[in-house]
């Protein structure tokens, strides 16, 4: 096998498509930190425990472990960037009241999330923690909107959900609380045959419930249908507001309701939103709550945020015209490095062609060159 070959749904990144998504980068943790978000930094590689502190099989089967030869230990490579943003929050910082944290980083999956996914996504995301509120989730759930059209896509779709309506679905049969994760892994797929199958074991109003929730899906509506199809619990009536009071702060040109809608980790816990655009079948961002996190770490906290691959996001962006830029000769002259120097000072691309070779253009275009003229240096356009 030629040894220029790498793994599939992995790739180099070239120049063009390199520098706009640092571009993108850079205009993201601006905008975080317009609304008062710090940059943080976690390690790529931690022990097992610490990246996945509550059981998850998906996050566990999406990670890439090993052995720690100076401590024996099982570590992990992470895959995904937000438990360990709580494990900051709760252990690092121990500070009281609202954080603001924000990061931007490589992940790796063992597979690719899904069609034409890469499996090193670079995450970006944002997240609250110390306030119990819907204000934090409005307030997360507006920035990843605003995050998004500032990396130039328009037309989103919002779709929103809630993990807490099938916790309290299933809080008073055991059978099925113990089956949470398999619930999940049924409603996400929506293979109804055989979610149907599963919940025959439980009991009536549990499996009527189930039942529901996989059909619960379309427009604002949905909600008012979910209020006369699932139980009157005071937690999914809450639940339900939470949602309506979402859909109207949403400021996205469409708004889904998938009461089915698992599709993020499981250790989330209340609401949830994925943010569509037209012609891509995943998700361009996903957030939502997870409270129960900071626990696994020493302080329970309560916890909203989002997160998107900016790799994938800048692939959906118009590709982008050459740079305008400067020709310059090459000579060890010292008053045209002055005149260069200050060209790039003041934020132009200046470019000194080597001694035999023809100019390429690449990503950048030389609309301009220097020459001497009476002795004196000036900028020429080459057009």
């Amino acid at each position: 096998m030629p040894n220029w070959l790498l793994p599939e749904n992995v790739a180099d990144v070239l120049p063009s498509e390199a520098r706009k998504t640092e571009e993108v980068r850079r205009a993201l943790l601006d905008h975080f930190r317009s609304y008062g978000y710090e940059l943080v930094a976690p390690p790529m590689l931690e022990y097992l425990e610490s990246l996945m502190p509550v059981q998850d099989q998906d996050l566990d089967l999406r990670m890439f472990k090993l052995v720690d030869q100076l401590s024996g230990r099982t570590m992990a490579v992470r895959a995904d960037m937000t438990i360990q943003v709580a494990r900051i929050d709760a252990h690092l910082l121990n500070r009281p009241g609202v954080v603001r944290l924000c990061y931007a980083g490589s992940v790796l999956h063992t597979r690719p999330s899904g069609f034409h996914s890469t499996r090193e996504p670079l995450q970006v995301g944002a997240e609250i923690y110390g306030h119990a509120g819907l204000e934090a989730d409005i307030e997360i759930q507006a920035l990843a909107l605003a995050s998004l059209k500032l990396a130039g896509l328009s037309d989103l779709t919002l779709d929103l959900s809630h993990a807490g309506i099938l916790d309290a679905v299933i809080e008073d049969d055991a059978l099925a609380k113990r089956d949470r994760s398999a619930l999940i892994g049924l409603l996400r797929s929506k293979d109804m045959p055989a979610l149907r199958a599963w919940v025959e074991r439980y009991s009536g109003p549990t499996r009527e419930a189930i039942l529901a929730l996989s059909s619960l899906r379309g427009g604002v509506e949905v909600l008012r249908a979910a209020k006369q199809q699932l139980p009157a619990k005071k937690a999914i009536g809450v639940a339900l507001e939470e949602l309506a009071q979402l859909a109207e702060s949403a400021g996205a040109a469409r708004v889904n309701i998938d009461l089915a809608d698992l599709s993020g980790y499981q250790y989330e816990s209340g609401v949830t939103f994925a943010i569509y655009v037209p012609g891509l079948p995943n998700a361009v961002a996903r957030g939502g709550r997870y409270d129960e996190v900071g626990e696994a770490f020493g302080r329970a906290r309560p916890a909203t945020g989002f997160s998107m691959d900016l790799r994938e996001i800048v692939g959906l962006l118009p590709v982008t015209p050459p740079v305008p830029a400067i020709s310059a000769p090459w000579r060890q002259d010292a008053l045209l490095q002055a005149f260069i120097a200050e060209l790039r000072q003041q934020g132009e691309i200046v470019i000194q062609h080597l001694p035999g070779h023809p100019h390429d253009p690449q990503e950048f275009d030389c609309d301009r060159e220097i020459v001497e003229e009476n002795g004196k240096l000036i900028i020429k356009p080459l057009r």
